[in-house]
């Protein structure tokens, strides 16, 4: 009954699905960037942010792992920032549902940080869309000394749209 009840929830959620906003997106790459994605093998929204990657112009490594946490720890991934998917990309710690513009922004501007990260799984990043509902976030830059500072702040307008603010270098 569970697995109908699911079912009958995606079936229905699809729509929303594909009209996100993140579906569409300012990035252009000129050839595809390789990304290393480790994640549970059972997580579905991880399967749904590689996906977003891929239609964003990455080539997407899967490495679907029973022991995530050895990765983010392997990583530097401070236990403050952990998600449910932990990415590398151009040696950059990617962690948790982070909009393709700001990979980016990142790999342009190339900061002296271990990565960047969107802390546990808020509602309305890519791959985490659930129908009308979204959260405000922030995408965290982190360094192997614990510190931490907005890269992007992501809050909604009045239509329910995300608008981006970032702290440029």
């Amino acid at each position: 009954m569970k697995n109908i009840l699911f079912v009958l929830f995606c079936l229905l959620a699809l729509p929303a699905f594909a009209d996100s906003e993140w579906a569409a997106s300012d990035l252009h790459l000129d050839k595809p960037l390789d990304i290393t994605v480790y994640r549970d093998p059972g997580c579905q929204c991880c399967h749904k942010w590689i996906t977003y990657l891929e239609n964003h112009g990455f080539h997407v490594i899967d490495k679907p792992t029973h022991n995530l946490d050895a990765v983010k720890e392997k990583l530097g991934v401070p236990s403050a920032m952990h998600s449910c998917h932990t990415a590398v990309v151009d040696g950059y710690v990617i962690e948790g549902h982070v909009p393709a513009n700001d990979i980016l922004r990142l790999l342009t501007q190339k900061p002296d940080v271990t990565g960047i990260a969107v802390p546990q799984m808020p509602v309305g990043t890519p791959g985490m869309e659930m129908g009308p509902r979204k959260d405000n976030f922030a995408v965290v830059e982190f360094n192997q000394h614990q510190q931490y500072k907005i890269f992007t702040a992501y809050q909604l307008d009045q239509n329910q749209h995300y608008q981006a603010s970032t702290t440029e270098k």
